[in-house]
């Protein structure tokens, strides 16, 4: 059942909004609640009954319900909903009608693009493979007229015989792609297929048979033909978007994607540097190799925190920009180490501008949701890492750590602690921000030994002190931040 209100119509099934405009970007719990708004109009929602519709059986605090009513009014029009003080919420738009689902607007598609499988028989060409299928992700996720699901959510199915409708269930998209590929000396044999993973037909499939130096043009090709079928389901023209062919050097990229591979997961980033230093030896003016070697570089202070790190992805990230300006991670790798710099104002300039060019990384997602935290934007920044999660929805530690930041920043601290409890491996700053909420909520004994554990953590730095923890682990750009966590710390230090 879908409802008709105004200028926008809301579609149960799909859980979309569909504005004057296309579709709304929307966090999952602004959907819910406005739903609830919906079906009845003419009544005041209180705030207990629409904790109990949104959040079943969680301890939410108010300011949470709040977030989202306001991240509702600004994408709806001005007045539809109302605050009745002291009881709860009302819809005062335009009165919703119940319309027939198949004649509601076209909605943005969202697809999956699953690991393609290795058909080579050597277990050391999956590399290929992912690389392939990366590749495509990342070419699809420029387009913002569809939601592409991240690779770390979509390489949960790796390996698997898959039902595709369950897939597309658990990831909560309209569209699947499957392949294989086989590469044999310098041959590659590509097959692939689009699913509408409702009615299970199958909309478009391909096999290709070229030489290894047709890959760029098989990967454009596959590309272009899911952006041509899933652009009829969208009023906006998609135009031919054939990229420039990242290098001519095969090893090269050979190179590359054997990085893409380490480079995705949290613990193995590192270990992409070699591979990505050997794909820039082999042609310098690859700028794709180089702007994911930026990130990997900068992205190393979060292990060492040597400023260092900080200066060279910089620097290797300008050469990258300078071959290709339009190469997202190298603005992303920009925009960190401006970040960490605490230049973030620069730092916003990168990060908006690598949003821009590939709207459904993530990671990219998350980074400027981390920015929008440190310059105080709370609100905005935990609807950015809502939307960051929407795309990955099998991501976990990221998301949790970057959310108890924000939640204890905003001083929602019983909830900040919860998201960091959800962690299966806890991170020195998540540690430092949880003996604050402890310290707030009146745990001080807990708060108190938490502190000390953290002192004990810093080998290299024997007797730092209160400023030194924070300035190594808090960034914000409001000097006041500093000062008031510096006070709650002082309340709770019992140095032996």
């Amino acid at each position: 059942m879908d409802l008709e209100f105004g200028n926008y119509r809301l579609k149960r099934g799909k859980r979309l909004l569909i504005g004057p405009e296309g579709p709304v970007e929307l966090s999952a719990r602004s959907f819910d609640i406005l739903a609830v708004l919906l079906d009845r109009p003419d009544e005041v929602i209180g705030k207990g009954e629409l904790f109990d519709a949104v959040w079943p059986g969680l301890a939410v605090e108010e300011n949470t319900l709040q977030v989202h009513v306001s991240a509702l009014r600004k994408l709806l029009a001005a007045g539809m909903i109302v605050t009745v003080h002291g009881r709860g919420y009302k819809y005062a738009g335009p009165k919703p009608f119940v319309v027939a689902a198949d004649t509601a607007a076209p909605s943005r598609p969202s697809i999956a693009i699953l690991p393609f499988d290795n058909m080579s028989g050597d277990p050391e060409q999956a590399y290929f493979s992912d690389g392939i299928t990366e590749d495509i992700i990342a070419e699809l996720g420029r387009f913002k007229e569809f939601l592409v699901i991240a690779r770390g959510s979509s390489f949960q199915f790796r390996g698997k015989t898959n039902d595709v409708a369950e897939v597309a269930g658990k990831l909560g998209v309209q569209y699947v792609v499957e392949g294989s590929v086989r590469k044999i000396h310098n041959r590659v044999r590509v097959a692939v297929q689009l699913t509408d993973a409702a009615s299970m037909a199958h909309l478009w499939g391909e096999h290709y048979d070229r030489q290894m130096d047709d890959i760029f043009a098989i990967q454009d090709e596959i590309t272009q033909m899911i952006a041509a079928r899933l652009a009829r389901q969208t009023r906006t023209a998609i135009a031919s978007r054939t990229r420039a062919r990242p290098t001519g050097n095969m090893s090269a990229y050979e190179s590359y994607l054997r990085a893409l591979q380490l480079a995705a997961e949290y613990e193995t980033v590192v270990q992409a540097e070699p591979f990505l230093q050997k794909a820039v030896d082999l042609d310098p003016e690859f700028a794709g190799a180089r702007a994911m070697l930026s990130f990997v570089e900068s992205i190393k202070y979060w292990w060492s925190s040597d400023p260092g790190y900080l200066d060279s992805g910089l620097r290797i990230a300008k050469t990258a920009l300078q071959l290709d300006p339009e190469e997202a991670y190298g603005h992303l790798a920009s925009g960190f180490a401006l970040m960490f710099m605490r230049r973030f104002r620069e730092a916003e300039t990168s990060l908006d501008r690598a949003v821009a060019l590939n709207p459904n990384d993530p990671f990219i997602l998350s980074m400027r949701a981390l920015l929008l935290n440190y310059v105080g934007k709370y609100d905005e920044a935990l609807v950015e890492l809502e939307q960051a999660q929407r795309r990955d929805p099998f991501a976990v530690g990221w998301f949790e750590d970057f959310l108890g930041i924000f939640l204890t920043n905003a001083g929602r601290y019983r909830e900040a602690l919860a998201s960091f409890a959800r962690m299966s491996t806890s991170t020195s700053w998540s540690r430092v921000y949880s003996t604050i909420c402890n310290a707030e909520l009146g745990e001080t004994r807990l708060a108190a030994a938490s502190l000390a554990r953290i002192r004990s953590s810093y080998p290299q730095f024997p007797g730092i002190t209160l400023d030194g923890i924070l300035r190594e682990e808090v960034f914000h750009e409001d000097p006041a931040i500093f000062d008031r966590y510096r006070a709650i710390l002082e309340r709770i230090d019992t140095p032996d």
